[in-house]
């Protein structure tokens, strides 16, 4: 089994569209009530789609990872997106930034390198 995609809520599919393609994500869906973007690295997939209201704290955290978290924080802000926390050093050995999008859902981007599968504290698997 692997993960296909995670679809938010929004308001405005529009703004949202424009959002995520500034993140780098590449549109390949587009209606009035919905999109679909690709991941630039790997396969999966984001999509959007029109709601009535986002109820703050309802919606999931969307996590992208970056090979260089920081460069690319600089890159978005250059392009006007706003972040709610810079990056920082987490507890849990992830370095995070977090922004939300044009609805409201929060977005987290990071780096965990190694540490993203296999952190100290890994489970091991059964058998």
């Amino acid at each position: 089994m692997r993960l296909n995609q995670v679809t938010m809520p929004c308001t405005n599919v529009a703004a949202s569209a424009e959002f995520y393609t500034k993140l780098g994500l590449i549109q390949i869906v587009a209606s009035d009530d919905y999109a679909r973007f690709a991941c630039p690295d790997g396969d999966t997939t984001l999509s959007v789609h029109v709601v009535d209201e986002v109820a703050d704290g309802a919606a999931p955290v969307v996590h992208f990872e970056c090979d260089n978290l920081d460069a690319t924080v600089g890159e978005l802000e250059s392009a006007g997106i706003v972040f709610d926390s810079q990056p920082w050093d987490q507890r849990w050995l992830w370095r995070e930034a977090r922004l939300r999008d044009p609805a409201g859902n929060e977005v987290c981007l990071y780096h965990a390198g190694e540490n993203r599968l296999n952190p100290p504290w890994r489970i091991p698997p059964p058998g």
